[in-house]
């Protein structure tokens, strides 16, 4: 099982204060009078727009009106690229000031980042949600700053389901039965399974999770192939893959995006979603119904929550104006901004709070509520940057009709062991 690192906000976080406060920056700028800071950032937009250039346009100007000698330049990468492109710029010696991508520690491990002690005003660091803050430590230091955050429940068109006359699973025998009376209606994508390499590990996480499994033990170490987690691989490739139920695209094919896109479209009766898919299901006129994870025998005992990252390169030694301007990004004005126009969650303890009595963020409430028992994935571990990777490449292979969930959860477990043994 997942080592529990829960989400929620705490009283005794809370009580660290509603308003957190930017600390002066102090001197800023090189000896020419002038830095640049480059910043690689994920892109969230799901239709293959630049609302997340558009969002870091806004928040970097705002930021060099008010810190002259400071200049940020952003490269917004895919989600499919960005973690790889980093570590191909870290590796030619040509590390970015900035990243803000899916894994922080083996950079941590390496020595490569300024920890959040050298970058960050006491009050924004002590905003961080605790469980967050802990998941970004290596060796008890914390290194990883959250970015954002999300949970996954199940998703389902409530309209395709009214024509198919069916109510939400709670088992997976019932999200089979489910799946097969949707099919029936014509539904072209009866349950969306994307295990191409944008998010594997991911969704094949959310079902681990459901079938009472993990990608690590109790003692937080390595369990890839364990008997639960080969059990949940095999009933998803016998009972949902075989039968046609996941669409005409092979799950290892399908990416995350184009899934949540289908189903934005109207294409896709059920998927694990998260609150990102809301707002341009809604545009196209989709009513999203919202369930518990269904589980083996009942609705999962435990889901996953998922934390994107943000850290700072030694290798310039701009510190000073990176920590300035990542003061500027957690400031709940910023926080609030993203995580809004996403549908994302909040990583801070006062944009929290506002989020849940703002009228405007009503129905992500919900999202919150379910993040006191959520668990990341094992981010901090030195080793899940190579291992994730892997997991991308490798996790479709096992609903194949040759694939053998077996063999690539063995293989993929080996991987880990290695990696594991070398941290």
């Amino acid at each position: 099982m997942e080592r529990r690192r829960f989400l929620g906000l705490t009283a005794a976080a809370a009580a660290l204060g509603m308003t957190a406060t930017v600390a002066g920056c102090g001197a800023l700028g090189g000896d020419d009078g002038e830095v640049t800071l480059r910043l690689v950032a994920a892109d969230y937009d799901l239709t293959g727009g630049n609302t997340t250039k558009k969002y870091w346009d806004g928040l970097v100007a705002a930021f060099q009106a008010s810190h002259p000698g400071v200049k940020v330049q952003v490269q917004v990468e895919s989600w499919d690229d960005v973690d790889r492109k980093v570590a191909e710029m870290v590796e030619a010696g040509q590390a970015p000031d900035l990243a803000q991508i899916g894994a922080y520690a083996d950079y941590a491990a390496a020595g490569q980042l300024y920890s959040a002690d050298e970058l960050l005003s006491i009050p924004v660091q002590a905003n961080f949600l605790p469980a967050l803050a802990d998941a970004g430590e290596n060796k008890h230091v914390q290194y990883g700053l959250p970015f954002v955050a999300s949970t996954r429940p199940l998703f389902y068109n409530a309209d395709l389901f009214e024509k198919a006359g069916v109510k939400p699973p709670t088992t997976w025998d019932e999200l089979a039965a489910v799946a097969k009376k949707l099919k029936a209606e014509g539904v072209r994508t009866p349950i969306a399974l994307p295990l191409g390499p944008e998010e594997a590990q991911a969704e094949s996480l959310t079902w681990l999770f459901a079938g009472g499994g993990g990608w690590t033990d109790d003692s937080d170490r390595y369990a890839i192939d364990s008997e639960a987690n080969v059990d949940t691989f095999t009933w998803l490739k016998d009972e949902l893959v075989a039968p046609g139920l996941t669409g005409p695209i092979a799950p290892g094919k399908l990416n995350r995006k184009a899934a949540f896109a289908a189903f934005a479209r109207g294409e896709v009766g059920m998927l694990n979603g998260h609150p990102s898919l809301l707002q341009e299901a809604a545009k196209q006129g989709i009513e999203v119904g919202q369930a518990p994870l269904p589980g083996v025998d009942g609705p999962a005992k435990k889901s996953m929550g998922v934390a994107d990252w943000i850290m700072a390169f030694k290798q310039n030694g701009h510190n000073k104006e990176a920590g300035a301007f990542l003061d500027f990004v957690f400031t709940d004005e910023n926080v609030l901004k993203f995580a809004g126009d996403n549908d994302l969650l909040p990583v801070t303890v006062t944009a929290s709070t506002r989020m849940e009595t703002a009228p405007e963020h009503a129905k992500l409430r919900q999202f919150l509520k379910a993040l006191p028992t959520a668990q990341l994935p094992p981010v901090g571990k030195t080793s899940w940057a190579k291992v994730s990777e892997t997991l991308k490449q490798e996790m479709g292979k096992a609903v194949t009709p040759a694939g053998s969930p077996e063999a690539v959860l063995g293989s993929v477990a080996r991987t880990a062991s290695a990696a594991e043994a070398a941290e």
